[in-house]
């Protein structure tokens, strides 16, 4: 138990110190650290299993809560838990209620109704869990895991069926996802990506780079030309941090600004994410998703006279409104905003949304 403790602490320490950052990587390392509390805890029943993943999962996400990949991955990890303890129940119960049936004789005092009733439930505590059920629970998570490795190829696969030939493609900053999904649309296309830089952080300009190494034509914006030159763009894809529930997305600072110039033209702007990256969480305080960085890359120490004079912010994320996407592009295919709640469906637990824990 001391060894779960020093991992769980060291993570603590990473995700506090932004030693860690990236969903990817968050996610990647929060699930190796549950199935390591999983396989190596002891647990009975359903409630101490999810007391102890709930409780490790409390402290990741405290420890840096605009990480949203982490709370997602813990939900994951829940709802795999409560789903392969009710199959294993599912099927003792069977099991037993097929012993019972064919145990006691039917007599003449004997109904229907005692039939059903009399087998319709049985108290958890009497429940005889398979011995393979902690495996079983491994196996699930190690699925999602491969999901996550495989993420960049599920969505990049897409890519011919969204760009084509000649169009010009607009995005903001550098997306990993993105740049994996470009790379393999030119593999079969021919067309020109203009990178809006991300000031301060110029994150575009990295993009850029290696955008044209893939042999793609390529061109940096400053981040003020973005509105004017949106007329002639042909489709707009963009990559996020995190979406929320509503379909409203936590993305790169200016990408609000992007999508809303998009808007105005008419032009479809495109999301491709990952699933891990879809939280049951909505947006009612937009500001509580966003972190603000040194102001210093905007306005230096050395415009001393200035600096007394004014209240500088440099926040890394926008809030964007669903309103503003068209299409999300997953690694389970292509959907509009309105069905994200059908995903969460299927991948979280309603009982952990708000991830009370």
């Amino acid at each position: 138990m001391s060894k779960n403790n020093e991992l769980v602490d060291d993570l603590v320490a990473k995700l506090k110190r932004r030693q860690l950052v990236g969903s990817s990587a968050v996610a990647q390392a929060t699930l190796k650290l549950l199935i390591v509390v999983i396989s190596k805890n002891n647990w009975t029943t359903c409630n101490q299993l999810l007391n102890i993943v709930k409780s490790v999962g409390q402290r990741l996400v405290q420890a840096n809560p605009t990480e949203l990949a982490v709370g997602n991955i813990v939900r994951r990890v829940l709802h795999v838990i409560r789903e392969e303890f009710r199959e294993a129940e599912s099927s003792a119960s069977t099991n037993k209620n097929q012993s019972e049936f064919h145990a006691a004789p039917l007599t003449t005092s004997s109904s229907m109704y005692n039939l059903l009733g009399e087998t319709s439930s049985i108290p958890d505590d009497n429940v005889q869990y398979p011995s393979s059920l902690r495996s079983n629970i491994i196996q699930e998570i190690r699925e999602i895991k491969d999901e996550l490795e495989n993420i960049y190829d599920s969505i990049k696969n897409q890519a011919s069926l969204q760009i084509h030939s000649n169009e010009i493609i607009m995005t903001i900053g550098r997306s990993k996802t993105v740049e994996e999904f470009l790379k393999m649309a030119a593999v079969k296309r021919k067309f020109q990506v203009l990178v809006a830089e991300s000031a301060p952080s110029y994150s575009g300009q990295d993009m850029a780079v290696e955008l044209s190494k893939a042999g793609i034509e390529t061109t940096v914006i400053p981040d003020s030309a973005v509105f004017a030159v949106m007329s002639r763009v042909n489709k707009v894809i963009l990559g996020t941090h995190a979406v929320l529930a509503n379909g409203g997305l936590v993305a790169i600072s200016g990408t609000h600004m992007m999508a809303a110039a998009a808007k105005h033209h008419s032009i479809p702007v495109v999301v491709c994410t990952g699933l891990y990256k879809l939280s049951p969480l909505y947006p009612y305080d937009e500001d509580s998703f966003n972190v603000t960085f040194n102001p210093d890359s905007v306005l230096g120490f050395e415009e001393g006279d200035l600096i007394e004079k004014v209240t500088v912010t440099n926040p890394y994320y926008d809030y964007v409104s669903p309103d503003f996407v068209n299409l999300f592009i997953t690694n389970q295919g292509g959907h509009p905003p309105s069905y994200l709640y059908r995903l969460i469906v299927e991948n979280y637990d309603p009982n952990d949304h708000t991830f009370d824990l």
